[in-house]
Parts: structure tokens; sequence; C-alpha cells
């Protein structure tokens, strides 16, 4: 998945809040530096927005030899700054300043301790023109990019860093420098819209070299991603171009956005160093789809918790209670020997899972797999490094699910302890059964202890040619069978009715488990990196 593109103007406060929040939600995901420079970022504008927004903090950049001090003190229309030839004569940067009230808090933060105003009286810093709509401008000279010390080169870079506007000052000799395009052009390719270049000592060329010069600087930032920079042409000793820079500089001053213009590209930069990602999606186009629950991670975490075994166990314990219940009563009382199959596991009144046999490396191993493929799936289509993050929040709770199915096989209800109203009519119909067995036996032994004594036998009922002891006593113990062998069909098939809803249940509850520790971690990380994304593409959108 790619960024997602804004096509609309985005507000400094958004952006800010935007990159802030991305920066939050890659915290230990992404490059720890990006996300410390995003939040640097954050918080530099924050200072740099308590500030005078009045004043315009301008640096003029440049290699040695470059005349940037001399432009510079053409700029400030007085000799400022010393101007060296070939060897670096600026080593800490200092400040012209046209319109100072307001300027303290600004150059303090910009660590510029060497002023001067522009356009005082006689009292004031050395006077000089003061350009009409310059007032809240602060003319930055800065020591060379280039310089032997290094305590220049980090001066620069700081300044660089955060100042509103970047004037860079280039040579005909040194303007194609490498070290100034891939060290500080390309990676300001965001600012366009805060960077001037400016060719300086074209005097030193033919006239016809000119225009050849500016056309092939023009190029060289082109590929720099600089294409749409201003490029002027100047010459500090002859004035040449310093009025059309001065001008320029004016409007920017007088429009006081190029500081909200700079915190805006660096948001942007901050952003893309955030995420490396070159093509982005349209705004409003959907992220990745959240992972719902696999059948195969349900039926490896039953296999897991048991449910089958549990589930058997429910159908024979209903035949094995039925049994006791209507049975013939005769012969129930060795069903009453053997255990029940539920109260062998410790279930039947939702206790702690003692008997269940553990998972088997098998089911072991399928439920890995079965995690492993909803992370994959919940990342398909997500770059790295997100994706491996989100696998890894779907194994993130793995060792609870252990735990969790325990306790959901042990306090679901089996469907198992009530008894169907049936079973009591016929435990009643069984014992009637008995007493009609018992009476024809009795009636019977009688009859035999009649004829044995030689007594007169008083006459004897029939039903129809059968005597009726015998009826009692051949009815009651082939009913008796009868009636045990259609309760147990019966049971058979309550059993199976029971262990179906008991399996619902018991599914429902391992689906609960999957969802909770394996389902929504994966979908909270894939929620994270969208909401990331959408922050992101707020933060690095184009300016509007």
């Amino acid at each position: 998945m790619k960024l997602l593109r804004r096509r609309t103007a985005v507000p400094l406060d958004d952006r800010l809040a935007a990159l802030a929040e991305a920066a939050d939600l890659a915290e230990g995901r992404l490059d720890g530096a990006a996300v410390d420079r995003a939040r640097a970022v954050v918080e530099r504008a924050g200072v740099r927005r308590g500030l005078s927004a009045d004043h315009t903090a301008v640096a003029l950049a440049g290699a040695t030899g470059s005349g940037k001090s001399s432009l510079f003190n053409a700029l400030a229309g007085a000799e400022l700054a010393a101007v060296g030839v070939t060897r670096p004569t600026t080593s800490k940067a200092q400040a012209a300043v046209w319109g100072p009230d307001g300027s303290s808090p600004l150059l303090d933060w910009l660590d510029v301790p060497l002023r001067h105003t522009i356009g005082a009286g006689p009292e004031g810093a050395p006077a000089g023109p003061q350009p009409q709509g310059s007032a809240g401008l602060i003319l930055l000279d800065l020591p060379d990019h280039d310089s032997i010390e290094l305590s220049h080169r980090l001066e620069v870079d700081r300044l660089v860093g955060v100042v509103d506007l970047l004037v860079w000052v280039l040579d005909p000799q040194k303007y194609a420098d490498a070290a100034v395009h891939e060290r500080y052009l390309r990676p300001l390719a965001r600012h366009r819209d805060v960077t001037v270049v400016v060719l300086n000592q074209i005097d030193r060329l033919p006239a016809r070299a000119v225009a050849r010069c500016l056309d092939d600087l023009k190029g060289l930032l082109a590929a720099d991603g600089l294409d749409d920079v201003p490029v002027i042409g100047a010459s500090a000793r002859t004035g040449q171009g310093v009025g059309e820079l001065r001008a320029l500089l004016d409007r920017r001053v007088a429009q006081r956005r190029a500081w909200a213009s700079r915190l805006a590209a660096d948001a942007a930069t901050a952003a893309t160093a955030l995420w490396k990602e070159e093509e982005l999606l349209d705004e409003g186009a959907a992220g990745p789809s959240p992972v719902t629950l696999d059948r195969s991670l349900t039926r490896a975490l039953e296999e897991a918790a048991a449910v089958p075994v549990v589930v058997r166990a429910v159908a024979k314990a209903h035949v094995h209670r039925s049994i006791v219940a209507t049975g013939w009563p005769v012969t129930r009382w060795l069903r009453r020997l053997r255990p029940d199959p539920l109260r062998r596991l410790h279930l039947t009144r939702g206790g702690v899972r003692t008997s269940l046999p553990p998972a088997t490396a098998v089911q072991v191993s399928a439920v890995d797999t079965a995690l492993r493929d909803v992370g994959a799936a919940a990342a398909r289509d997500v770059p790295e490094p997100w994706a491996s993050s989100i696998r890894h929040a779907a194994r993130s709770r793995a060792g609870e699910l252990t735990d969790a199915l325990d306790r959901t096989v042990a306090v679901t209800s089996l469907d198992a302890s009530r008894a169907p109203r049936w079973w009591r009519a016929v435990g009643a119909l069984q014992w009637i059964m008995v007493v009609a067995t018992a009476a024809g036996a009795l009636w019977l032994l009688a009859l035999f202890a009649v004829d044995y004594l030689l007594l007169t036998r008083p006459p004897t009922p029939r039903l129809g040619r059968v005597p009726w002891p015998t009826v009692l006593l051949a009815g009651g113990v082939l009913g008796g069978v009868f009636v045990a062998l259609l309760s147990r069909a019966a049971a058979w098939l309550g059993g199976r009715r029971r262990a179906r809803r008991t399996a619902k249940a018991l599914r429902a509850g391992v689906e609960r488990v999957a969802h909770d520790l394996v389902v929504t971690p994966a979908n909270d990380e894939l929620s994270r990196y969208t909401r990331f994304v959408r922050a992101l593409a707020t933060a690095a959108a184009e300016p509007g």
C-alpha cells in the first residue's frame, strides 16, 4: 500500500498535528532517528510560531569565495561584514535587521549575537539606506559551508535548518560543486518556496557566458528537485542583480508567510524521511481491509482446547444419565458403577479444567500455523516494516491462549445438567414394570406352593388362554427391556442434540478468545498503520 496523496491545501496547524501523530504512531516501528527528527520539527515549529511573525529571517549561505559577505554588505547598504578572497572571514553568523522592534527573541532563538540595525539614526549602529518595504527583514551572513573549520560548518548546518528563507550564493567557478548540491540543495527539494539561488560575480564572465551559466545552473537545480526556485544573476561589486534580489526579499518579507512556508516544508521533509515510498495513493482511497476470523484458526484452537473431547463427553454423559434414569431397574445399578464422562473431566459445574488432555505437539503446531496465517493475511497489503509489526501483533498474545481457552471451556454451559422430563415418566413406568414383574413372580410362586402342598388351588384368572401371573411376569420383564431399549435410542438422539448445542456454545467461546487475543491485536496494528499513512499524507502534502 502506498501513502495517500492529498489534493487539497493543508493548513500548517494540521500538518504539524499530523506529523506529531505520525511520529507517535511510528514509535518502535520505524527508524528511531527519523521519528526523533519529526518530533524535533514539531517542537521547533512550536517555538518559531511563538516568536515574531512580523520578521523574516533570511540567510545568505555559500562557499568560500562566493562573495556572500560582499552581497550581504550590498543589500545592507553598509560595510558590515569583512570581505575575504581566498579564505573564510566569517566565523559567526551576523545579522542586519530592518525594523528591530520585536526581533530580539527571534535572534536570541537563532543564537545570533552580532546584530546591526539598518536605517537607525545617528545613535544607532551603522546606518544605511532602508529599502522601502523591507521592515521586518533579518538578513544573516553565514560562515562558509565548506570552511576548514568544523565549527563554521556546524554553524551553517544549524542555521540552514531553522531560518525562514534561504539564499544560496554561488559563484561561476563552483556553482556545480557536488558538495553544495548533495549536502544542501538536494535535501531541500521540499523547500522550493523558501529557497532563492544567486549566481554571484557574473561580472567576471563574458556577457554571452552569463546566460549559458544561468541555464546550466537551472538545469542542475532541476535535477536537485528545485526547478521552480528563483535564480538571479548578480554582482555585489557592480550592483548588477542586487536590486532584483532586494525586491524579491522585500516581497517575501511583506507577505509575512515565509516562516510558515518553511515550517510546512520542514514537516513535509520530516514526513518523507519517516516513509520513503515515492508513490502516493489518491486521497480517499481505501486502505487495507481489516482481518476477519479465519475458520482454520478457530478449528485449530478448538482442537488444542480439547473441544471435541468435551463434546463427545457431553453426548456420552447424556446417554449414561439417561440409562441410569430410564433403564430397567433390575440392571441399571450396573450403569451406576461406571464413571460419569463429564464428571471425570471436572466440567459438570463449570469447574477448573484439570482432566482434559493437554494439546499435542501436532495441535500446538497447527495453532502456530493458523496464527501465522492470520498475521500474513492482515499484512498482505502492507509494506515492511509495518507488515512485520502486524504479523507480530497477531502473535503477541499467543502465550495467553491456553489459559483463556481453559477458562472458556470451564465456564461454558455444557447443557448436560438438566434432565429431560420424559426421564422421570419413563423411570416411573419402569418401576411399574418391576412391580408387575414382582407381582407375577410372587403369584406364580404362591400357586407353586399350593400345588406342592397339595392344597386346593384357587381359580386363576386368565388373559385369553394365558394366566395373569404369567402375563404380569413376562410382560413386566419384556416391557421393561423394551422401554429401556427405546429410552436408550432416544437418549442417543438427545445426546447428539446436546452435543451440537455444546459444540456451538464452545465454538462461540473459542471464537471470542481468538477475536480478542489474535484478530483484535492484528486489526489494532493495522488501524495504527492506516492512521499513520493518513497522518503522514497530511504532513507531506504538496503546498496548495
